[in-house]
């Protein structure tokens, strides 16, 4: 059994070695439980452990060694006092919205969401009296207009920073202040920058939702969530899980937690190769405009300075000639794989337009900045001359037009 003090060690150290209680058959790696029931040695402590009386395993809807030690892992990195692992990053923001809200209580969002999130948030809260309210992508950067927008029902902000596809990041730490004034707590999606990147908790976030699937897999396997925060919160989310269900999966758990092994390495890859595309393609003649907070061009490059420790892998640019000159590009590419998803070590690319926000109204779209010339590429860990070589097969036919 491992006896190491984990409380000082760095983020790195504790993604490989912390909470790693060995059994008896003294496994160097987490072991995998699946198993779906747990057994006792006798009625009384079956009816103490159900009760809550006694720590330990119940059933593995919301009880699991694996799933626990993903987040006890991941709320560790995050700097968090407890996460709650979900079967998806929106089933993630779904048990946030079920465990803190009740009908007559507000959101407060940025418009510069995943539209999976939006949609969320109109078509279903909005149907059991929670209100939906948005922050223009190019207001949410001003705390005042957070200040502003607030009410007196507004229980959560709620932002993705830095925001997909268009990278448009919100002081977190200002709209923290400005949530906390009026008595509100701010969630930030995190699932571009991971804990390695970006901490919001030590910001002033109250709340940090993932999409699991993302970098913290890193190889496109499988699909999960997460919530991280003060326990106070945590337990009302955890138990929309226990009764609800949308509980993560040992074996997508223990990919996820061989995930976070790696997860300081992969991203320091990914946002190294996606600065230099970034800076290559501003420089190409068939690109109007690219979205990557890491250029010195990007209105809030010094935000993203001070905000995060490096810029991410997702790259959005526009270019000449809107939708048919986009899936050109698209098109064009042959090793690139056309997907909507994104954190692979495969590099991605789609249009957000037709895809990830595909079901947002054209009003919803333009509010959140999403053009038809815009292209989202998701910067894997290929060759960077091979991800520069397929894209310039459309980007170079279309400045030749």
């Amino acid at each position: 059994m491992s006896t190491y003090d984990h409380s000082e060690w760095s983020a790195e150290t504790a993604a490989i070695r912390a909470f790693h209680q060995r059994t008896h058959e003294q496994e160097h790696v987490d072991p995998l439980y699946m198993t779906s029931s747990f057994v006792y040695g006798s009625a009384a402590e079956a009816m103490r452990k159900f009760s809550g009386e006694e720590e330990g395993n119940v059933y593995a809807r919301f009880h699991n060694p694996t799933v626990q030690l993903f987040e006890k892992r991941l709320a560790a990195m995050e700097g968090g006092e407890q996460c709650v692992a979900t079967s998806s990053g929106m089933s993630a923001i779904l048990s946030l919205a079920l465990g803190l809200l009740k009908s007559g209580d507000e959101i407060l969002a940025s418009s510069a969401l995943f539209g999976s999130t939006v949609g969320l948030f109109r078509n279903y809260l909005e149907k059991f009296g929670v209100g939906i309210r948005f922050i223009s992508a190019t207001e949410v950067v001003n705390p005042e207009a957070w200040e502003k927008a607030i009410t007196p029902q507004t229980r959560l902000l709620f932002a993705e920073t830095p925001s997909n596809p268009l990278a448009t990041l919100i002081d977190i730490r200002a709209v923290a202040d400005v949530a906390h004034r009026h008595g509100a707590l701010l969630v930030i999606d995190n699932c571009f920058c991971t804990p390695v990147l970006q901490q919001p908790l030590a910001l002033g976030a109250d709340i940090v939702v993932h999409s699991a699937t993302k970098y913290i897999d890193g190889q496109g396997r499988a699909i999960g969530g997460a919530v991280v925060g003060r326990c106070e919160h945590m337990q009302d989310i955890f138990n929309v899980v226990r009764t609800c269900g949308p509980c993560l999966s040992p074996f997508n758990a223990w990919l996820f937690t061989k995930g976070l092994e790696t997860l300081s390495l992969r991203m320091k890859a990914h946002c190294e190769q996606a600065a230099a595309l970034a800076e290559w393609l501003e420089a190409h003649p068939a690109v109007a405009k690219v979205y990557y907070c890491g250029l010195p061009s990007h209105p809030q490059h010094e935000l993203a300075k001070r905000q995060l420790r490096a810029f991410g892998a997702v790259v959005g640019f526009e270019v000449h000639g809107g939708r048919d000159a986009a899936w050109s590009v698209i098109d064009s590419t042959q090793m690139l794989s056309i997907t909507g998803n994104l954190g692979d070590v495969r590099t991605t690319i789609t249009h957000p337009a037709t895809t990830t926000h595909g079901k947002l109204t054209l009003e919803q779209r333009v509010a959140a900045g999403i053009e038809e010339g815009l292209i989202r590429v998701s910067v894997g860990l290929e060759g960077l001359d091979d991800i520069k070589r397929d894209l310039a097969r459309g980007l170079d036919a279309l400045a030749a037009r």
